[in-house]
C-alpha cells in the first residue's frame, strides 16, 4: 500500500531527501507507525504515505501539503483536517507532530468528528455526551435522535432534558454565558423513533446525517425489568436491527458502537452466525419438558397490570433521567426508608456495579482505537466488576447497614428510622412468607389501624412480592463476564488517558462508593433531600 504511493511522495520532497528516503525505505519499510499510519522521518519531515493524499486545510482548500516540510496521505483515502496535523521543529531539527498524543489517542480521535446518537435522552448516552463536549470542544456535530411529534418538540426536548440538565453543570461553569450557543451549535436534534424503518427520520435530513457523520453510538433500549415483551423486542433487537440498516447509507462512517446488557458466564466475543447451542441441548441435565413455555398475550397482560399498578411514574423518571433504574437502587431506597428489611438474594451471588462514567470512558477508548484502525470486524469490550473487583451481596447489606445508621432517613415527625440487618431468603416463598406475616403483625397491633394505612399494607406487600420475583433471577445470579479485551486496553493507554479517562474497575472501593457516592446520589438526586436531617420534607414508613 505504501509503495503504490511512493513516487508521489518522492515529487514533494527536496531532491536532497530523495536519496535518504529511498535508502530508509530500503533498510526498513515501515520505519514507524503513528497511530496505525506508516511514518517516515527524512531530513525533518514526516512523511505518511497513503493512496489519496490530500490534506484539507481550514478553509477547505486541499493540498497534498500540510505546511513547508510536511507530507501527510491519509490511510482511509480521506480527507485529512490540517488543524489535526500540525508540525513544529525542535532545536535539533527533528520534527515533532503535534495533536497526536502517546496511547491510543482518544482526544485525538474525537476532535472533528461527527456523531449520531440514539436514546440520547436516556441517563448514560447523556454522560457520552457530556463527556465528548468536555475534553472534545473541538468535535463536529452530534446529531441526536429524539422521539418527538415535531421539530420543535424535539428542540425542546434536547434543551429540558440536556442542555438545562444537571449533569452538564460543569460544561456551564466552563463556557458561561456562550453556553447555550455553544451546546446548540454542537447538537442537532433528529425528530425520530427507533421503532420506524430508517429512525423514522425525514429524507433531507436523514440523507445529510448519512453524508456527515463517522461515529453511530446505539443507545436507546428500554431499561424497564418488565417492559411488555413486543414493546422490548421491538425497541431492544430489532431497533438496531433498523439502525444497521440505515448505517449502510453512510459514507463516512468509521464505527457503529452499540450498548447492550448481557448474561451467563460471558466471554468477550460475539456469537456469530452458524454458532449452536447443540452442546448445551445434549447435555444429560436438558429437559424439553423442562422448557417454559412462552405464552405471549399473558405475558403482555400481567406486564401491563403490574407496571400500571406499581409505576410511581414521577419517581420512575427521576431514576431514569439519573441511571438509577438498576436492580438494587429500588431495594436501597425502600430498605433505608424501613419499608424493606428482607429479601431473596444468594448471599455469595455478586451484583455487576459499574459507575457510568467508567463506562462511557471504556467507550471513549474502545471507540478511538477501532476508529483509528478502521479494520472491519466485531470486537467487544465488557465493562464489568464480576471477574476483576466483585461486589458480593452479603458485603453490599453490610454496608446498606452501616450507612443507614449513620445516616439515616427521618420519619413524617423528625425521627430517624431504624433499620435493622438485612435478611437474606434463598428461597422466594420463605420471603413471601415473611413479608405477609410482618403486615400481619402490624395490623393486628393496631386495632383502630384507618382503612387507608390498611389499603398502603395491602399494596407495599403486593409490591414487594413484585420486586422480589422481577429480580429473583439476578438476586440469585451465578453469572461472570470476562474483562481480559477492557484489560488490555487500558494497558494501551498513556498516563494521562488513564487519568482522564480511567475505567479500571479493579480499583474501585466499594465501601467508598456505595457509601460515599451512590447512596448519597439516590438521596440527592431521587429523593431531593426528603428524609434528610434538617428538611422540610419527612417520611410516612410501614416495615415489611
Amino acid at each position: 500500500m505504501a509503495s503504490s504511493c511512493l513516487n508521489l511522495a518522492k515529487s514533494f520532497l527536496e531532491k536532497p531527501a530523495i536519496s535518504a528516503f529511498d535508502k530508509l525505505n530500503q533498510r526498513n519499510r515501515f520505519c514507524s507507525s503513528l497511530m496505525g499510519f506508516p511514518v517516515w522521518k527524512c531530513n525533518g519531515r514526516i512523511v505518511c504515505c497513503h493512496a489519496k493524499g490530500q490534506v484539507r486545510t481550514p478553509n477547505g482548500q486541499s493540498s497534498p501539503a500540510v505546511a513547508d516540510d510536511n507530507l501527510i496521505f491519509s490511510k482511509s483515502n480521506e480527507d485529512f483536517h490540517m488543524l489535526d496535523l500540525v508540525s513544529s521543529k525542535g532545536a535539533n531539527g527533528s520534527t515533532t507532530l503535534i495533536g497526536f498524543e502517546a496511547g491510543i489517542g482518544i482526544a485525538s480521535f474525537l476532535r472533528g468528528k461527527t456523531f449520531f446518537i440514539t436514546g440520547a435522552t436516556g441517563f448514560l448516552a447523556k454522560v457520552l455526551i457530556e463527556k465528548i463536549l468536555r475534553t472534545a470542544p473541538d468535535v463536529g456535530k452530534i446529531y441526536v435522535l429524539v422521539k418527538a411529534k415535531s421539530k420543535e418538540a424535539a428542540l425542546d426536548r434536547l434543551k429540558s432534558e440536556i442542555v438545562y440538565a444537571e449533569l452538564f453543570r460543569s460544561l456551564q461553569e466552563i463556557h458561561g454565558n456562550t453556553y447555550q450557543e455553544f451546546m446548540l451549535r454542537k447538537l442537532v436534534p433528529v425528530t425520530g423513533d427507533v421503532r420506524e424503518a430508517n429512525m423514522g427520520i425525514e429524507s433531507a435530513l436523514a440523507e445529510e446525517i448519512s453524508e456527515e457523520v463517522h461515529v453511530i453510538v446505539n443507545s436507546a433500549a428500554s431499561t424497564t425489568f418488565d417492559e411488555r415483551y413486543d414493546v422490548a423486542m421491538n425497541i431492544n433487537t430489532i431497533g438496531p436491527f433498523r439502525l444497521m440498516s440505515f448505517a449502510k447509507r453512510f459514507k463516512r462512517l468509521k464505527l457503529f458502537l452499540t450498548s447492550v446488557d448481557r448474561q451467563g458466564r460471558v466471554m468477550e466475543r460475539s456469537f456469530c452466525m452458524g454458532d449452536t447451542i447443540s452442546k448445551e441441548l445434549a447435555s444429560p441435565d436438558f429437559s424439553a419438558d423442562s422448557m417454559p413455555i412462552l405464552d405471549i398475550e399473558t405475558e403482555i397482560r400481567l406486564a401491563f397490570s403490574s407496571t400500571k399498578a406499581f409505576d410511581d411514574s414521577l419517581l420512575v423518571k427521576q431514576m431514569k433521567d439519573l441511571g438509577l433504574q438498576r436492580m438494587m437502587d429500588p431495594i436501597v431506597l425502600y430498605y433505608g426508608k424501613g419499608q424493606l428489611t428482607g429479601f431473596p438474594a444468594d448471599p455469595k451471588g455478586v451484583i455487576d456495579v459499574i459507575p457510568a462514567d467508567m463506562v462511557v470512558n471504556a467507550t471513549l477508548a474502545a471507540m478511538a482505537k477501532h476508529g483509528w484502525a478502521m479494520e472491519p470486524g466485531i470486537n467487544t469490550y465488557h465493562i464489568a466488576s464480576s471477574t476483576v473487583n466483585p461486589l458480593v451481596i452479603q458485603k453490599l447489606c453490610r454496608l446498606l447497614y452501616k450507612y443507614f445508621n449513620s445516616s439515616p432517613f427521618m420519619d413524617s415527625k423528625g425521627m430517624p428510622i431504624e433499620v435493622p440487618q438485612m435478611k437474606l431468603f434463598d428461597d422466594i416463598n420463605k420471603f413471601y412468607t415473611y413479608v405477609e406475616s410482618n403486615v400481619m403483625q402490624q395490623m393486628s397491633s393496631h386495632e383502630k389501624m384507618s382503612q387507608q394505612l390498611n389499603k398502603i399494607c395491602t399494596m407495599l406487600v403486593e409490591q414487594a412480592k413484585h420486586l422480589a420475583n422481577l429480580y429473583e433471577p439476578y438476586t440469585f445470579y451465578s453469572g461472570r463476564f470476562d474483562n481480559t479485551n477492557t484489560q488490555r486496553l487500558i494497558v494501551e493507554m498513556s498516563e494521562e488517558e488513564k487519568r482522564e479517562f480511567s475505567f479500571d474497575v479493579g480499583g474501585i472501593d466499594w465501601e467508598d462508593y456505595i457509601t460515599n457516592i451512590h447512596i448519597p446520589g439516590l438521596r440527592r438526586h431521587v429523593m431531593k433531600g426528603r428524609g434528610m436531617c434538617g428538611s422540610g420534607s419527612q417520611l410516612v414508613t410501614t416495615q415489611l
